[in-house]
């Protein structure tokens, strides 16, 4: 009887929460908001419950201290605790009681501050201790009755940890099981995929258990526990959100149950609304260092979409849907295959040469100057769709552009400099390319020079039903130029003429009947040079597609970008 009345004590010492782990029954509001305040029964203690896993947070440097009770002799006992963030050093403990109350013979109970104090003052038994940040666990098959402290303490940083203590491990099994072989292997590797396979865990199949499996990818490490790799992927944890009663009750999570914290700082002290936590939370990876996908119940899963030559490290974790616990396999690591060796070409001074790339291929030049030089021009012109350039001189990234039709950049040169070109190819087909890269003046280059602007401008005001004016910018060089018309339907388009025209074709591949005329032009002045010209002989409410050819000193010809006109129908 004395023994009974004593764990009653012990209860009330303890927050007077043992019966609310489990379940949420009505309170009464008055009572209860008069307990809430009194720093005796809520100063740095907290009931773990019975079979329900709890998360927690740690200030570094700052212990924090739990307790449960077993009721009768000869209860297994099981503790289990995560860390997430750090790793953690955690103290079971077996704490005496007094025998008897000490209230002079009158059998009152001590003030409930004096027995916590007696609770929390002696060390009591210690039964094992653990320093380090994997998931551990104490298991005994028979402990004595009494009330147990569970002490953390985070001395790295902040920390996230959850904890699971049951009196009916064999029954409750809240993990998944691993299977007799937890290993993930890597079944298929490739330049950017990587395809994973393990065994099933036993629970799902065997005991009728809802089970999903998450796959974690990252650079870094591999992870021992799912709160571990989610606290990298997310500033949110799983403590600050509202638990579901029985499976994943906090004690402490006053707030999430309509409680008001009282204005004494309660709600300070357990981290509620403590900047610390804000600040720990603010720093968030960057989306793609980390990433987590769950599957269902497939064991095989193919990780796309990765670098070539590049090392991750992939972590499997079997999930208890019901009770959203897991279970870490043991992770593997790999790295993917390096690209595909290609020959370079190499790139001679005043040379253009034609390069040729598959769909989503890539190429790579090299250019190499014999003598000190200044400058280097590069001319890059796309036949087809657009195409990805990238320029570096001695690795160092000079320039990275997205080139539609045909380009001119200016590069600063460096004695004795190499430079490597990569060009990318078009996802939507493959790609057709004149590359010419040269030091000499542009007097002695075989490209014609361009203007930045290579459009063709129609005067709206100056059509009639059998001409159209139309203006385009010229340089400081002597080039000719040449002028072609095609009559063409209403309804042909930007999207038509790109499909259907390589931008390389040179004059030499149009029809007699679609030259206007050829002439030279240039001006000393940049800014007066641009030439118009009237198109003539043209039929009442036609449309025709003009283009303009630059025709260089070597025959090289860059065409400008074409232009859709229409006459009047009515004069």
């Amino acid at each position: 009887m004395r023994q009974c009345k004593g764990w009653s004590l012990v209860l009330l010492v303890v927050l007077g929460l043992g019966s609310l782990a489990q379940k949420l029954p009505t309170r009464d509001e008055g009572l209860f908001q008069m307990q809430i305040r009194d720093k005796s029964l809520f100063h740095d203690s907290s009931v773990i419950p019975d079979g329900a896993e709890i998360s927690g947070y740690l200030f570094r440097d700052t212990p924090k201290r739990y307790y449960f009770v077993v009721e009768e002799d000869n209860t297994p006992l099981s503790v289990t605790v995560t860390p997430c963030d750090a790793p953690l050093e955690w103290k079971l403990t077996l704490q005496e009681l007094p025998e008897e109350s000490s209230g002079e013979g009158s059998g009152e109970p001590e003030p409930l501050d004096q027995q916590k104090q007696q609770v929390t003052v002696d060390e009591g038994t210690e039964l094992f201790t653990y320093k380090g940040n994997d998931v551990e666990s104490y298991v005994a098959t028979s402990t004595p009755s009494g009330l147990y402290q569970l002490e953390l303490l985070s001395t790295e940083k902040d920390s996230n940890f959850k904890v699971y203590t049951t009196t009916t491990p064999e029954s409750d099994q809240p993990y998944p099981e691993l299977p007799y072989d937890p290993r993930v292997d890597v079944t298929a590797l490739g330049r950017t995929t990587v395809t994973l396979a393990w065994k099933p865990t036993p629970t799902g199949f065997l005991m009728g258990q809802p089970v999903q499996y998450c796959v974690v990818i990252n650079k870094e490490h591999n992870f021992k526990s799912m709160c571990a790799a989610e606290a990298k992927i997310s500033a949110d944890d799983a403590f600050m959100l509202a638990p579901k009663p029985v499976r994943d009750f906090s004690p402490f999570d006053f707030v999430h149950f309509g409680f008001v914290p009282s204005d004494n700082g309660f709600g300070k002290e357990r981290g509620l609304t403590s900047n610390k936590i804000s600040r720990a939370y603010l720093a968030k990876p960057k989306a793609s260092d980390i990433q987590k996908v769950c599957i269902g119940n497939k064991n095989i899963y193919t990780v796309s979409d990765l670098k070539p030559d590049t090392q991750y490290y992939f972590d499997v974790f079997a999930v208890n849907s019901a009770t959203n616990t897991s279970t870490a396999y043991v992770g593997t690591f790999a790295r993917t295959k390096e690209e595909a060796r290609q020959k370079t070409l190499e790139l001679k001074d005043g040379k253009v040469s034609d390069v040729f790339i598959k769909r989503k291929g890539t190429k790579f030049l090299r250019f190499a100057p014999v003598s000190s030089h200044q400058r280097v021009t590069l001319f890059v012109h796309s036949c087809l769709d657009a195409v990805q350039v990238q320029v570096r001189r001695d690795g160092k990234l000079l320039l990275s552009q997205n080139v539609e039709g045909v380009r001119q950049f200016q590069l600063r040169g460096k004695p004795k400099a190499k430079y490597q070109i990569r060009l990318r190819g078009s996802r939507k087909g493959a790609s057709t390319l004149k590359v010419l890269a040269t030091t000499r003046p542009s007097s002695k280059q075989p490209f014609p020079s361009l203007p930045e602007d290579t459009r063709i401008k129609a005067f709206d005001k100056l059509r009639t039903c059998s001409s159209v004016t139309v203006a385009w910018l010229g340089t400081q060089d002597r080039n000719k130029y040449c002028i072609y018309r095609k009559e063409v339907a209403d309804s042909y388009g930007e999207e038509q003429r790109r499909r259907e025209q390589n931008q390389c074709a040179g004059p030499e591949t149009r029809r007699k009947s679609e030259k206007v005329l050829c002439k030279y032009f240039h001006s000393p002045n940049l800014q007066k040079a641009v030439t118009t010209e009237t198109i003539t002989g043209l039929e009442p409410g036609k449309t025709y597609l003009l283009d303009v050819y630059v025709v260089g000193h070597s025959g090289h010809s860059v065409r400008y970008q074409s232009k859709l006109v229409k006459t009047r129908k009515y004069c």
